[in-house]
């Protein structure tokens, strides 16, 4: 394993392949919901089904796909395969989520859609996630990996919130606006992940000795108490951050007025992470990166209560600053949780004679996918018990006081409630690893 410095070519052709991912952890947590309700028609829990369904496979998916990933590698060296594979499907099936002919229901076909494009999202990013364990064995060094990954994460996500709502707009909205997204988005999406398979086939990937079944693979890491406790923070905040994404539609549209500040709200949210995770990244080597972790979990917490007042008085300057404030705090809690990833799959390695970075990180992936794919389907059952009315945009409905004050709550104290239970798991990580690091 490579224990250099790596130089910033490599670097930036790894953290590349994170603006493909990014686009499409966040577009459909941002637009599918709205693109049901608002533009197809679709009934709220019907769309958030919609939304839940095809996550749930790829939960199921992404640990099965993570002992594959280390079984290639060990036959191979590689894990370029699986790479290459959700390269070429994941545009594709991403394109046609927002393509619904005329005479489908649309429901059922974006379901199905959404289905396809889960399944080559895990073949790309399990094993993806799993290369930084293996590019160095300094810690410093892969916390730079992980750096230039989420640097290039907001960039891809800023493509999706600031992007995608203006191509829809630009393409003159409706039906054919989404296609037109897709296909946009989805070319942006081929070239990133496509860069970052070629890009990383100098990385060698040794999880040896022995190509574990999933079965006996998951056995043995039962014993890493540090990863579990990391996951288990790391997808309640990605919840929490999903709820918020699915409600930013709505907050814009029925509470601020306009729909078009949904890409507003969104660069405002993800703009200041680019400028802010260096700033993490300095801190985390000054105080640690838990307790970082921890004051950013806290901070988002507080950001996101303090939203409730803005948002119900219109103050669009303030419910805007809030935002960018939450987007300070959102870049710590992209940053330190993969930084501190590879750790534990270091630290089981040691303890088990076994490196099984496939193997965590299909099970990370898949906690991560369970995290942005329940946050719109639990924002769409808070639509749907607040009374929201679904209706398509050109035949708008006035919403009631209770649904405007359910996507309300739904958008701020939901998260909050989220953010604030993930602390005491924050909390009990730190101590885990001391404990481990003392055995």
């Amino acid at each position: 394993m490579n224990a250099t410095r790596i130089g910033g070519g490599r670097l930036l052709g790894y953290g590349i392949g994170s603006v493909g991912t990014g686009v499409f952890s966040a577009v459909p947590g941002l637009l599918l919901l709205y693109y049901l309700t608002d533009t197809l028609g679709v009934p709220a829990a019907v769309a958030g089904g919609v939304l839940v369904a095809p996550k749930i496979w790829d939960v199921l998916l992404n640990p099965l796909v993570g002992a594959a990933s280390d079984r290639e590698a060990v036959r191979t060296g590689r894990r370029t395969r699986l790479l290459a594979t959700g390269s070429a499907a994941l545009p594709v099936s991403f394109a046609l989520m927002f393509a619904v002919p005329g005479d489908l229901p649309g429901a059922v076909w974006a379901g199905a859609a959404f289905l396809a494009a889960a399944t080559a999202f895990a073949c790309f990013q399990v094993p993806y996630v799993a290369l930084p364990a293996e590019m160095s064995a300094d810690p410093g060094e892969r916390t730079r990996i992980m750096s230039w990954r989420v640097v290039c994460l907001t960039a891809g996500i800023l493509v999706a919130g600031g992007l995608a709502p203006a191509v829809v707009d630009l393409a003159g909205g409706g039906r054919a606006g989404y296609a037109v997204m897709g296909v946009t988005i989805g070319a942006v999406m081929a070239a990133a992940l496509t860069g970052a398979t070629l890009a990383t086939r100098w990385v060698r990937s040794e999880p040896g000795p022995r190509r574990l079944g999933p079965v006996a693979a998951f056995r043995l890491a039962r014993g890493n108490a540090p990863f579990f406790v990391l996951l288990a923070a790391f997808v309640t905040q990605a919840l929490a951050v999903a709820v918020m994404l699915a409600g930013a539609p709505y907050v814009a549209a029925y509470r601020l007025g306009d729909y078009g500040l949904t890409t507003v709200m969104f660069v405002c949210l993800v703009g200041p992470s680019m400028l802010a995770v260096p700033v993490w990244a300095r801190l985390a080597r000054v105080h640690g990166p838990v307790r970082c972790y921890l004051a950013a979990s806290a901070g988002f917490c507080a950001v996101a209560l303090a939203l409730i007042p803005a948002i119900a008085a219109g103050a669009l300057a303030a419910t805007l600053a809030l935002t960018a404030l939450a987007g300070v705090c959102y870049a710590a809690l992209q940053l330190l949780p993969l930084s501190l990833l590879p750790d534990t799959v270091h630290a089981d390695a040691a303890r088990t004679g076994q490196a099984q970075a496939g193997a965590f990180t299909g099970l990370w992936t898949a906690g991560e996918t369970a995290g942005l794919a329940l946050g719109p389907g639990l924002f769409a059952l808070v639509l749907s018990l607040s009374g929201f009315v679904s209706a398509p945009v050109g035949s708008p409905v006035a919403q009631s006081p209770d649904a405007l004050t359910g996507l309300l709550l739904g958008f701020t104290a939901l998260p909050a409630a989220l953010m604030l239970i993930s602390l005491p798991f924050v909390v009990r990580y730190g101590r885990s690893a001391r404990t481990e690091e003392t055995v």
